[in-house]
């Protein structure tokens, strides 16, 4: 499909939106990563920093203790399945970066129920006293589970961005 050029400029603002995104996206992911395993390595050292980092990971973690791995002698600041989500999460960003952002599409409805089941159901489980299969079970459902959430996270950006552009008038969307 030739673009002619009118076409061709009225897509340059998206592309520069979903390369901007996919960087600042893994940015992010890589930022959420590496604070869960900084965490227990600066209480290792006994440093006042740690309980701020424990704090912030507070506030979207349960961070229960026997469901928390051990990095330097102290638990991780997220749970097994959050680290799972934040690694997941952070190997798809690099998944979107390395191979082309502009191509990248969410996947189907389908593809997002089929990694969510695993996740759904071993929190119902967990929360109903069915099963208890673990931490590395928890790791698993969340490196699936969070894989999958930059190709929507990074669509939903740009939809943002572009409907804010929009609305100001600076840019048409078509």
């Amino acid at each position: 499909m030739v673009l002619s050029l009118t076409a061709q400029n009225a897509l340059r603002p998206k592309r520069v939106l979903i390369k901007a995104g996919s960087v600042a996206l893994t940015a992010a992911s890589l930022a959420m990563v590496a604070g869960a395993f900084l965490a227990p390595w600066l209480a290792s050292q006994d440093s006042t920093l740690a309980p701020h980092f424990y704090r912030f990971y507070g506030h979207i973690c349960h961070q229960n203790p026997s469901r928390t791995p051990l990095f330097f002698g102290h638990p991780a600041a997220a749970c097994g399945r959050c680290l799972g989500i934040y690694l997941g999460f952070l190997a798809g960003c690099l998944l979107l970066l390395f191979r082309n952002p502009l191509r990248a599409k969410p996947p189907r409805p389908w593809a997002f129920i089929l990694v969510s089941l695993p996740l759904g159901l071993d929190v119902l489980a967990n929360a109903l006293r069915v099963w208890d299969l673990g931490n590395w079970f928890r790791l698993a459902t969340g490196l699936a589970w969070g894989f999958i959430l930059p190709f929507y996270a990074l669509s939903g950006l740009v939809d943002l961005v572009l409907g804010k552009l929009a609305i100001r008038g600076r840019f048409r969307i078509e």
